[in-house]
């Protein structure tokens, strides 16, 4: 089994894409996760890039917005055939909304899992606010349901809706990690999505919260046939990042504390993966 860690897009945006992959590359990432434009030729643009730069992809889909189920359906398979066209190691898709039914969330699922089984692309389902998965609780309704469900584990989003570490929702959140595929490696807190800075002591709690997690996924995964686990640190620019009032100076660089996390995890696991 091996760990494979991945630099999100999602802050980079200003950096031309030859740019940003070379900084990847430097940093010792082995890919890129990101979104890709439904226009082919910035599309061929970036992945003729991504090739050059020798880097792996996850694709990300978080564009759909639709209000109406069947008009989100239609533009969200659109995106994902437009994913898996590109060949990428899985697509992470922020799926559905929170105040659809369940019912159309399922079909959305269900359209997702067709896309899948016809490219032979896995796609996941990120644990997004705002999203079907928006909650541990709600999403531990649709495990029981579809049980291939397979996950994008972001805990912060959870943490942050259930206002708690999740301490009093243990049967729930073993479920969602033994449906774990790949991890979003970012430290949220009960009044946040985003805690300032894992260095600082004072969220050392909450990253021990993120650590035991993703351990346990970890080792799922060591007893499990599947090769490869995904992680990107997910550590995200303003709003995420915390700014100074009146300034808006971040407190944090998003760069440094994603590559923090990275080493950190990848010495972390190293005994497991070497």
């Amino acid at each position: 089994m091996k760990i494979k860690f991945f630099c999100p897009y999602w802050g980079s945006n200003a950096l031309s894409y030859p740019m940003f992959f070379k900084k990847v590359k430097d940093a010792g990432y082995d890919g890129v996760e990101m979104s890709l434009p439904l226009d082919k030729s910035q599309k061929s643009e970036i992945l003729v890039q991504l090739n050059d730069h020798g880097l792996e992809f996850i694709g990300q889909h978080h564009e759909t917005k639709d209000t109406d189920p069947l008009i989100y359906k239609k533009n969200f398979r659109e995106y994902l055939y437009n994913l898996a066209d590109a060949r990428p190691l899985l697509i992470n898709s922020q799926t559905g909304k929170d105040y659809f039914s369940f019912e159309d969330n399922v079909m959305l699922i269900e359209a997702a899992s067709v896309i899948a089984k016809e490219t032979g692309i896995p796609v996941i389902h990120e644990t997004h606010r705002g999203k079907f998965s928006f909650a541990l609780h709600i999403t531990k309704q649709y495990l029981e349901k579809i049980p291939e469900i397979e996950l994008g584990l972001d805990l912060s989003h959870w943490c942050n809706v259930a206002e708690s570490l999740l301490d009093d929702q243990v049967e729930s959140l073993d479920l969602a990690l033994l449906h774990t595929r790949h991890i979003h490696a970012r430290v949220g807190y009960a009044e946040g999505p985003q805690v300032s800075d894992p260095r600082l002591p004072e969220w050392s709690e909450a990253v021990g919260f993120h650590l035991f997690c993703w351990d346990k996924v970890v080792e799922h995964f060591t007893q499990s046939d599947q090769e490869n686990l995904t992680i990107t640190p997910e550590f995200g620019p303003y709003p995420y990042m915390f700014h100074l009032p009146f300034t808006k100076m971040p407190v944090s660089d998003q760069w440094e504390v994603n590559l923090y996390m990275k080493e950190l995890l990848k010495n972390r696991y190293r005994s497991i993966t070497s």
